[in-house]
């Protein structure tokens, strides 16, 4: 315990406190533990409502505090899963961090395989490494449990389908509360199997109306879109702020905005022009500017509270989730051609060989030449580039598409170009991980209703900005570190020796080579992807890989980029829509003296718990995305069923294999009891299925033809068929062929990824 001290301890010593304290920790454990006076309660008080306005702890039942993004030293937990090796897994049936996913326990079970899922248990718990334990106490009687879902009609009875593609069950309604067949409902569980039944709390809508795919993920996982009154007031109030003397004045320079034509905010703007210092010749000038978010959103203000409870906006195909109030986000902070906007202003000298020489950072006045999608910007280019990328001909005759102050933004590309290729040379020579993935993109009409799905085309305006954005990143966390100051690194760590010892074990099945002996290196994976070639096993391989990598986050300690084979790395590129961008922003302001707005010293400290908790709500951020993308193809795809379509497998199990619709995407379930009557041996190195009699083989990567039989918008999920029906077997590109001689052929296009998340 600790030795009492006058006067108030500081949050450090409340974290550490709450932290190990062998009972629940209320304001009287805290008082008591550190001896303060009937007057320091009063200040203790105040302290700790502070240290939950900015996200350090939160309440736990029964007055006592937590660690924000951790769980009370005692509980109540429902076991959620048990895994194939008998392990238990539990989450907090209450969780109290706002915003903040809550984490799996494993629970240490007195007697193995006395806790089912769904049970509840009241458990004494502890942070173990990376994870949490649970010691369970007693096991509780059961409560009800909330299921999202759908009602359907059959035979006069009502019944609940989960929204979600891996709740296979369905329930019998007890109770619509005035919930018709059709609609979206949030419904409590309640009974013993098989008697389950259903009653509806909550009646959300049409889940198949236009605009109410992404809702569905917003409520499954408790996204938080709806901003206090208080926040949108203080936004309100901010917006109106005057941009402030010593600025510097970049508005006569050319910077434009290249985004996403569907984009609905404004980040980031470049600019560039060559370089007349004589020690840089033949190098480049660079401004990367980006919005200057942390002139308007203040520590710990009402706006700041939101957006960190938040971590990022969320970005479906029908609306945006904003991490800011829509007059920040999408006006004021978003740099729109011809406004006067507030910038954090990076300024860059490149080498010829695309070296990043120098750096500065200062606050701005920006004033944006023009905001051009991806594909105005290359069309703009390609047109100029006829023959020379130098050329002096403009777009100023070549249509009435192109517009604006034409002759002076097509110049300002030219040189925007050029030192791009020299940064592209860098980026070569550094040799990054060549493994993204293709985005697809779902376009709506002004009716929410579907148009097309399709991946989005990569083009060389996309490489432009990403190299440009990169070497932003790069500058301001070299920056920060020269000042030895606070850094919200975004990490990729190198993949684990686990990972690539299956990996090893994977290849060794296709007799391509893997030392685990050798210094891995991005290079190292894309040297097996060249060494492949055209290979019919290329997809497999690609993917494979793609899943040893391990999961990039944050956190303020340096661990470097493995991806892109970076030593120091930091998101600093866009603070409208990430919480880290805003840190990062807010060190610099702080370090080189940039005005108001810097980073608090409490924030400085507790780095640590606060990249913990953004990485968690990036993650769910990003499930969100993924479902909600998933239902809208599967809506798109729900007019085409019982079509036969080119599809490719992406992943095979004991029960069956997954594919995809070639060129839409969407996974679906081929089962393997209806791949016909004979039996089917799975191979788990290989992860292949293979007939015993026909010798047929289904192996992942390998395109063929399916039937699609359903597709489901609501759940996301598809499920494929034989083309002729159960037991046939399916055409392969190529033909049909014994398993030994099955050739999976088909090379994907150069896939990339698409947008700035890296």
């Amino acid at each position: 315990m600790y030795k009492p001290k006058a006067g108030l301890p500081t949050r450090e010593q409340i974290l550490d406190f709450i932290a190990t304290s062998d009972v629940p920790a209320g304001k009287r454990e805290i008082a008591k533990g550190f001896g303060l006076s009937a007057q320091d309660k009063i200040g203790l008080k105040a302290l700790l409502k502070d240290m939950a306005d900015e996200g350090l702890i939160d309440n736990a039942p029964g007055r006592a505090f937590h660690k924000m993004g951790g769980i009370p030293k005692v509980t109540v937990l429902r076991i959620a899963d048990v895994d194939d090796g008998g392990n238990v897994w539990a989450v907090p049936e209450r969780w109290e961090a706002e915003g903040v996913p809550p984490p799996r326990l494993r629970v240490r079970e007195r007697k193995r395989g006395a806790l089912g899922v769904g049970e509840r248990i009241l458990a004494r718990t502890e942070e173990a490494g990376n994870g949490w334990i649970a010691h369970p106490m007693k096991v509780l009687a059961p409560a009800s449990e909330q299921v999202l879902g759908v009602l359907r009609e059959e035979a006069g009875r009502l019944w609940l389908t989960g929204v979600d593609k891996r709740e296979r069950r369905e329930f019998a309604v007890a109770d619509a509360g005035g919930a018709a067949p059709g609609d979206l409902v949030l419904a409590e569980l309640a009974g013993k199997p098989p008697k389950i039944a259903a009653r509806v709390v909550s009646k959300l809508g049409d889940p198949f109306a236009a605009r109410s795919f992404s809702l569905i993920a917003i409520h499954k996982l408790g996204i938080p879109d709806v901003f206090s009154q208080e926040a949108l007031d203080e936004a309100e109030r901010v917006s109106k702020l005057p941009l402030g003397e010593g600025r510097e004045d970049l508005r006569d320079l050319p910077i434009v905005a290249i985004d996403p034509e569907d984009a609905r905010d404004h980040d980031d703007a470049v600019w560039a022009e060559a370089d007349d210092d004589p020690s840089n010749a033949g190098g480049w000038k660079a401004i990367v500017a980006i919005a200057d978010v942390s002139f308007y959103v203040r520590p710990k203000s009402e706006v700041d509270r939101e957006a960190r409870r938040r971590g990022n906006s969320v970005y479906f195909p029908d609306r945006v989730v904003p991490m800011l109030p829509e007059i920040l986000s999408a006006e004021v902070c978003s740099l729109k051609e011809g406004a006067d906007r507030a910038a954090l202003a990076c300024h860059l000298r490149i080498g010829k060989d695309g070296s990043l020489k120098s750096w500065r950072f200062t606050r701005a006045v920006v004033r944006i030449a023009a905001n051009l999608a991806y594909e105005e910007a290359q069309a703009i280019i390609d047109g100029m580039a006829q023959g020379d990328i130098s050329t002096e001909d403009t777009l100023a005759d070549r249509g009435p598409d192109f517009r604006r102050d034409d002759e002076r933004v097509a110049q300002s590309l030219v040189p925007l170009w050029a030192c791009w290729h020299a940064l592209a040379k860098a980026r070569e020579a550094r040799a990054p991980l060549d493994l993204d993935l293709p985005e697809r993109r779902v376009v709506l009409d002004e009716k929410g209703r579907i148009m097309s799905v399709s991946p989005r085309e990569r083009l060389d305006a996309h490489r432009l900005i990403e190299d440009y954005m990169i070497a932003a990143n790069v500058a301001a966390a070299k920056a920060l570190e020269a000042k030895k100051a606070p850094v919200m690194y975004r990490i990729h760590e190198p993949p684990s020796r686990e990972k690539l010892a299956a990996l090893k074990e994977y290849l060794e099945t296709f007799d391509v080579p893997f030392a685990l002996g050798q210094v891995v290196r991005p290079a190292t994976f894309n040297h097996i992807i060249e060494r492949i070639g055209d290979a019919d096993f290329r997809p497999q391989v690609m993917e494979q890989i793609l899943r040893t990598q391990t999961q990039a986050y944050y956190a303020p300690g340096n661990h470097g980029h493995f991806g892109l084979s970076l030593g120091s790395y930091a998101h600093f590129t866009s603070p409208i829509r990430r919480y880290a961008d805003l840190l990062v922003h807010r060190s610099l302001v702080s370090a080189y003296g940039l005005g108001e707005g810097g980073l608090p010293a409490d924030d400085a400290a507790n780095m640590e718990s606060v990249g913990e908790i953004i990485s968690r709500l990036e993650r769910r951020a990003m499930e969100a995305e993924r479902d909600t993308t998933d239902r809208y193809v599967a809506a798109f795809l729900s007019e085409r069923v019982g079509q036969v379509m080119d599809v490719r497998i992406t992943g095979v199990t004991n029960f069956g294999f997954f594919a995809t619709v070639e060129g839409i995407g969407g996974d679906g379930l081929m089962p393997v009891r209806d791949l016909g009557g004979e039996y089917f041996r799975f191979d788990e190195g290989a992860r292949t299925l293979t007939g015993e009699h026909s010798g047929d083989v289904f192996a992942q990567g390998q395109t063929l033809e399916l039937r699609l039989a359903e597709a489901n918008p609501v759940s996301g999920a598809l499920r494929f068929e034989m083309p002729e029906g159960k037991g046939a077997a399916p055409p392969m590109r190529g033909g049909r062929k014994p398993a030994r001689e099955i050739k999976r052929r088909g090379r994907p296009a150069n896939i990339r990824h698409q947008g700035k998340r890296r």
